[in-house]
Order: C-alpha cells, then structure tokens, then sequence
C-alpha cells in the first residue's frame, strides 16, 4: 500500500520554553538524538519511504533536523511551510500537493514519542472502511486530556465532550495524536479559514455517518510537554525503559556520548544523559539532568534536575512553574 506520512512539527512548543526558543520542539535532542528522528523512524519501520514535515516556528532549524534524519533513513522529504499555524487540517491542505496519489495518508505528532505499531493499525484502518481512523488509548493516570468516546462498534461518535452526535454507553478514550487518513479525507478540509482543526471542524460531520473510527492500543507514549518531562523521556529512553525499536533504534542510545569529557573531580549520577562534544569541569556535580550537545559544566557548577542547553539552565524539576 503506497502510504506517505505527514509528522506535525509547526508548532511554538511555549509549554517547553525557554529550550524551544533555541531549537523547535520536535529538534530537540533525546539522547542527543533529535525527537523528530523518532517519528521518522516510526514511519520508515512500518514501511513508508515517502514523508512530509510542515515547518512554522524556526523553520530553518525544523527544516535542517528533519533533512538530516530523513536522508539517514533513505526517506523521501518534503517541507511544507505554514507562515500561519495551519492546524492540522489546514497542514493537509497545505501539503495536499505531496499526499494525492496516496492509498493512505499517516499524521503524527512530532512532539512525542511512541511506540505504536503502525502497520497494525494501517491494516485495521483499511480494512474498517473508515475515512479516518483515530488512534487511542486509555487516558493516562492523573491526565486532563479532552476525551474521544467510542461507540460499542468501535466509532468515534463525541470528541471532547461536545463535537460530534454523542449518544448513550460510550467509552472515553484517549488521543495522542495519530491519524490514519483515507485519500478522500481531503476532500472534507475547506478551503477557508486558514487554520482548520480535523478533530473539531473536519470530523464532527463525519460521527454520525460512522466514518471516523478508532484503533485502540496500549503501546507506550510520552509527552514531553515541559522540562520536567522532557527530562523524564530523556532518562527512560536511556535506561531503556520506554521501547525505541520500532522507530529503528537496535538498542537504547547511550547515555553519555563517547566524545563527552568529564574532567577530574567532577561527579555525574546515574540518572545524567550527556550530548556530543560536552565538557563537565573539574570539581562539578551533575545529577538528573540533560546536557545538550555541545554544553560546558563549569568547574564546581552544580546541575540537579535541570536541563543545561549552551549558557542555557532550565529547572527540571516536577511541579516547577512552567516556563513562559
């Protein structure tokens, strides 16, 4: 099945300010490896060569990232700028150029991780007939995501708590931003606004018709919404803890990069992960923390949960005021 898959990284990322002034939020490394080169790896894994990045906010640095891990996947790229957030209906719209011809179309979010076995549910959205497959799983523990409730015969029929025609005994769910789309989708994203949102503007005239269907699954998923989690994604990846083999990594990537120097006196935790080319000094304490490529730990420096990006020091630590 010829399937291109379109991975949503225009967004601002504020929740992830100040780190996402210096980078866009699917650019930033995890494991020193750039977050978008996971999803990409999720797409090449289940079989899909062709790929689609739209870009908004530091578009240049989006578009370098996702050039660089496209080509190490042999993925076929294109970029597709918005100079207005587009959502995600707008972002096909957009793109519409590079997803025609497609028996399928796959929209994931560039921000997360995921370990979702794609090509099961490629297969079960194609053998569902449905326009729109949404992907979902049991809300997370403690979570206020907006639910997306299913009917017995497993349709989407109300999305958070007021699009859509409702109805009796359904079960909420939760969506963490995968659709698998057929081409005639398309057709449904108008022309006008500019911004268009599929869950809201799309897919409420599709429920009652039982086209927009889910596929449910437990895999693993991580928000990497604010430092606190971003820092979390960073340790569990590093520990192996969260899967990474279906975005075509063999083994977790290590925790401290080979080239890091890490000079006399200087103490660094288990619970550290260490980009290319840093350099802790003499003396400093470095503990549930991420260096980004390139950082230096001055000697003495203390770094405790916290993200060190450059001259960059970002509190980490859950419950913090979010940044911004």
């Amino acid at each position: 099945m010829a399937v291109t898959g379109m991975i949503l990284c225009a967004g601002l990322g504020t929740r992830l300010r100040p780190l996402t002034e210096a980078l866009p939020k699917p650019a930033v490394p995890v494991c020193g490896i750039p977050l978008v080169r996971y999803a990409l790896g999720l797409l090449r894994g289940a079989g899909i060569r062709r790929a689609v990045v739209n870009t908004h906010h530091l578009p240049e640095a989006m578009a370098r990232t996702a050039g660089a891990a496209a080509a190490e996947l042999g993925l076929e790229l294109h970029l597709s700028p918005e100079p207005v957030i587009a959502g995600t209906g707008g972002a096909l719209r957009q793109a519409r150029r590079w997803l025609e011809g497609s028996e399928a179309v796959v929209v994931l979010n560039g921000d997360v991780l995921f370990d979702l076995d794609l090509g099961a549910a490629l297969a079960d959205h194609a053998a569902s007939g449905a326009l729109a497959t949404m992907v979902l799983m049991p809300m997370p523990a403690g979570a206020r995501y907006a639910a997306v409730e299913l009917d017995a015969g497993g349709r989407v029929r109300r999305i958070a708590g007021r699009f859509g025609p409702g109805g009796e005994g359904l079960t909420p769910w939760h969506f963490p931003g995968v659709h698998l789309l057929s081409p005639a989708l398309l057709e449904a994203v108008p022309a006008e606004p500019f911004e268009v949102d599929v869950n809201r503007q799309v897919y409420p005239p599709l429920l009652a018709r039982g086209l927009v269907r889910g596929h449910l699954t437990r895999a693993a998923w991580r928000d990497l919404g604010t430092p606190a989690d971003y820092l979390a994604a960073n340790l569990e990846v590093a520990a192996g803890r969260f899967p990474v083999a279906r975005s075509g990594f063999a083994a977790p990537p290590p925790r401290l990069a080979s080239d890091a120097l890490i000079e006399p006196g200087a103490e660094v935790g288990p619970e550290v992960v260490v980009g290319r080319g840093c350099r802790i000094g003499a003396g400093a304490r470095v503990d549930r923390a991420v260096l980004w490529p390139g950082t230096a730990i001055r000697p003495g420096e203390v770094v405790r949960d916290a993200v060190a990006a450059g001259t960059l020091r970002v509190s980490a630590r859950a419950g913090s005021p979010t940044p911004g």
